[in-house]
């Protein structure tokens, strides 16, 4: 099972990542609405502290072009890309993409079976980073194809065990259920909670 801890804000959290060898991180960008959002510096400070092995992920919401060439300069392995994309920036892009849907635009999906340049799904709640879960039944509906499944959406060390064995996805998604109680920054322990859970199961 993949994990993915997404939100990082503080490159001292790519160290609670790096104990619990995570396998993906997730750093917002050009996203000022979201209290997770990064400058660019800060984000290639994190990526400088996280383990060789940790994929680095930038995510993204309708990015624009400046954006995506900004992305691909900084050493990010993957760009995650919630709201519009366009068949023509997708094109344009040369890291491999997460496409991220919530329960609104899941129909959206099929459009990218045959896509070589996405190379995995993010199925998440209405509100991505709100910490709320959605009808897990509606990514049982959506078809298989040979991409990654990421699970998002309320993900903590109470409920992850109950969706992988619902669901099971490739790999699950989590950013407010490993974060502190005021929201500021990822906490350790809820970090290494999740990950021995999802490594139990």
């Amino acid at each position: 099972m993949i994990i993915k801890i997404c939100g990082l804000t503080k490159p001292e959290e790519a160290e609670y990542l790096n104990r619990n060898h995570v396998d993906f991180a997730g750093i917002v960008l050009f996203y000022p609405k979201s209290r997770r959002n990064n400058t660019m510096q800060n984000a290639k400070e994190i990526i400088k502290r996280l383990d060789a092995s940790i994929q680095k992920v930038a995510v993204v919401v309708s990015p624009l072009p400046e954006e995506i060439r900004e992305i691909e300069q900084a050493g990010f392995d993957y760009i995650q890309i919630h709201g519009e994309l366009s068949k023509e920036l997708l094109e344009e892009i040369s890291l491999p993409v997460l496409r991220a849907f919530n329960v609104k635009d899941m129909n959206l999906y099929e459009s990218y079976h045959s896509c070589k340049k996405v190379e995995g799904y993010v199925f998440d709640a209405m509100e991505p980073g709100s910490g709320k879960t959605f009808d897990w039944n509606l990514v049982k509906m959506v078809p298989k194809d040979e991409k990654v499944l990421f699970l998002a959406g309320g993900l903590h060390a109470g409920n992850v065990a109950e969706a992988i064995h619902r669901i099971q996805p490739d790999g699950v998604d989590v950013s407010s259920g490993v974060e502190r109680e005021d929201g500021q920054g990822k906490d350790l322990t809820k970090i290494e909670l999740f990950v021995n859970t999802v490594r139990s199961v």
